[in-house]
């Protein structure tokens, strides 16, 4: 196993990385507390990944309301779940991402008074905001198109935005080409986000491609499970389906309280759920 590295980048983000983990973070506040903030949050990363390494077994086997974890980022995965494991398949991977920019998150507020901090874990990100701090993200399509905004203020109850689809890093049983979804933690929008975007899906359609996910990663989470390999162009009608199927998932996780907001994009059609101001649409939903 390779061994963790930080840096400080040009623009002063610090750059954290170890094997498939890798962190890009920015934090406001007086330079000595931004100094102490990321001493302490290169100290917590470099001990992460083998903590996880150290549970990957339990964290690869499907969760369940009894599931528990002893390390720290772990249990985040766990807790973060749960909460669906009853109605559906989900594994702690699928919080993964999310939760070690949490836990780095939190190691860094802790250490010292922030007003901002973005701990970027390739996307997942985990969001710190004190004193009426604001911060934006662009929402866009798989072709890049801006279709709206998510604006965030300290005190919204957004603590993390997470990003998943057939495009992403990890594999998906659907076939959207992303799903975004602001929640409290970054670990419940990642556990969020990759549920909202299986959903989106048309089963035996054939323009979609399949193949099971041990045959492409052996070491997947997923088993056996047929991931979307290719999906090819559809109709107008099959895109609004499709999309409505991740809609509903969605709308039941915000009547649960489980996220904040949700944008799902398939093939230059997208729908925006979300309440206040947090997400701005740029046009009509479709």
């Amino acid at each position: 196993m390779t061994e963790p590295t930080a840096s400080l980048l040009p623009d002063g983000r610090l750059h954290l990385n170890h094997g498939p983990i890798d962190l890009v973070i920015s934090a406001d506040g007086a330079p000595e507390a931004v100094e102490l903030a990321f001493e302490a949050a290169a100290g917590r990363f470099a001990t992460i990944l083998v903590e996880l390494v150290d549970e990957l077994p339990l964290l690869r086997w499907p969760a369940r309301a009894d599931t528990h974890a002893t390390g720290l980022v772990a249990s985040r995965m766990v807790a973060a779940v749960v909460p669906h494991a009853e109605a559906t398949f989900i594994t702690p991977m699928a919080a993964v991402a999310g939760a070690v920019a949490d836990e780095i998150l939190d190691v860094m507020t802790a250490a010292a008074p922030l007003t901002r901090v973005f701990v970027n874990n390739g996307g997942d990100i985990a969001i710190h905001l004190s004193g009426g701090q604001r911060a934006h993200a662009r929402l866009a399509a798989h072709d890049g198109t801006e279709i709206g905004r998510a604006a965030i203020v300290s005190g919204d109850g957004v603590g993390g935005i997470a990003t998943s689809g057939r495009d992403g890093r990890s594999f998906s049983l659907g076939i959207a080409d992303a799903v975004t979804v602001l929640a409290a933690s970054a670990a419940e929008a990642d556990a969020a986000a990759t549920l909202i975007a299986n959903a989106v899906d048309l089963a035996d359609h054939p323009a979609v491609t399949r193949a099971p996910a041990d045959t492409l990663d052996p070491d997947s989470d997923l088993g056996s499970r047929l991931v979307t390999t290719h999906c090819g162009p559809l109709r107008d009608d099959e895109k609004r389906l499709a999309l409505a199927d991740g809609a509903a998932t969605a709308r039941r996780m915000m009547a649960a309280g489980l996220i904040r907001g949700a944008a799902l994009f398939l093939q230059g059609r997208s729908r925006i759920l979300g309440g206040g101001r947090q997400i701005v649409r740029e046009r009509p939903e479709e």
